[in-house]
């Protein structure tokens, strides 16, 4: 299955579902964060085209006590890539029972400024008791009335092992408890590969490995043109080793089909812990090839870039694709005219992209990353002088 492939196959099921007159649309018991992506990408794309617009749910399941999913990612990085969604909730169910889900309700609580859904397990399978799992709603009220106490729900319920009667005593006990109230969060970039990156005020320069680019490292180049691709993951291990909290993957060369060899090398680095725990650049000047490279990407990554150069029509479309994806952009100062090479110019363009992607594509100012052009320097050449002062 490739990401194209949900996509189709949950643009029908998400149609049949507004056809039949669903109240609202829940993507639930998520342990692969691309999976979801898919099925979030099909659905505001049918909200996009004119369909008709519900509620949109989700809920998360942490498959191991470590908090991670079946893909690796913790509950944080999995926020930080669904979180431009517009949701009215988002939640964690199935895999566990109360006693394990209770710490990563808790962090969930904290950090998305929406809804926040429990639906836990009733416990363990356990083929001798009625229910098939191990904790009666005698076991299971006590804990959910406590995280409502705690502040940390919305909403309430079930899944595996529960039955209508559970669902009745659980809403008796939290029937006198105030609802969650929605935190502020603090509006930062908010990256992610399998573990979270956020940038923060007090963060310092952020690396960004660049040796997986066919145009800036020869050695890689050649790895990537003789399909060699596990010697060329060892140039991304590499990378991150050496401190990239980033890593930047460009794929533009004349001789290869760039598309091709963006989605195999980033659909390899998903299967490498020690490299898929950072955020992915997509660096390309084909938008096609960035296409390709955000339907590999689990976490949020960087498209790396797009610019006003083919006019506003143009950088709008790519734009509200790029946020579609979940990914934070970098806007070059470039447009009809050519790259910026003056100060004015720079500045002038920055502000032009940063009103279209804030007043008319809904773009955070948080997710917008600006290249002003440093230009070549040392040239000789006198009117290129000042183009490192006009950058800085």
């Amino acid at each position: 299955m490739n990401f194209d492939q949900l996509v189709a196959g949950y643009t029908e099921q998400a149609q049949a579902l507004l056809d039949g007159g669903v109240d609202l649309l829940l993507c639930e018991t998520v342990f692969d964060t691309l999976n979801l992506k898919a099925a979030l990408f099909a659905i505001e794309t049918l909200f996009a085209n004119g369909s008709r617009i519900v509620p949109l749910m989700v809920s998360l399941t942490i498959t191991d006590t470590a908090g991670g999913n079946l893909t690796g990612q913790n509950l944080e990085a999995m926020w930080n890539s669904i979180a431009h969604v517009p949701l009215l909730s988002v939640g964690l169910n199935c895999a566990l029972g109360p006693d394990q889900m209770r710490p990563f309700i808790e962090e969930l609580s904290a950090i998305a400024p929406l809804y926040v859904s429990a639906y836990p397990n009733a416990g363990l399978p356990d083929a001798l008791c009625d229910t098939g799992y191990n904790l009666t709603a005698d076991d299971m009220t006590p804990e959910l009335r406590e995280w409502a106490q705690n502040g940390w729900l919305n909403i309430i319920g079930g899944c595996c092992g529960t039955t209508p009667a559970f669902i009745h005593d659980f809403a008796e006990a939290v029937r006198d408890c105030p609802p969650r109230p929605i935190p502020i969060i603090d509006p930062l970039l908010r990256l992610s590969g399998t573990q979270p990156f956020n940038v923060r005020p007090e963060t310092n320069f952020i690396n960004v490995g660049e040796r997986t680019n066919v145009t800036g490292s020869p050695k890689f180049a050649k790895l990537i043109l003789s399909d060699n691709y596990e010697e060329a993951l060892s140039v991304a291990q590499q990378q991150v080793d050496s401190g990239a909290q980033i890593i930047d993957v460009n794929m533009d060369e004349g001789l290869l089909d760039s598309e091709q060899a963006m989605t195999t090398f980033l659909t390899l680095i998903q299967g490498e812990p020690g490299i898929n725990r950072v955020p992915i650049m997509v660096d390309s000047s084909k938008f096609s090839v960035i296409e390709a490279g955000l339907k590999c990407l689990p976490g949020k990554g960087i498209v790396n870039s797009i610019s006003l150069k083919e006019g506003e029509d143009k950088f709008k479309e790519q734009a509200r694709l790029v946020r579609r994806y979940g990914a934070a952009v970098i806007v070059m100062a470039f447009d009809e005219a050519g790259q910026a090479d003056t100060t004015e110019r720079k500045v002038a363009i920055c502000q032009r992209a940063f009103r279209i992607l804030t007043e008319e594509v809904g773009f955070p100012p948080h997710d917008i990353i600006f290249d002003p052009n440093i230009l070549t320097v040392a040239t000789g050449i006198e009117e290129h002088n000042n183009y490192a002062v006009n950058f800085i």
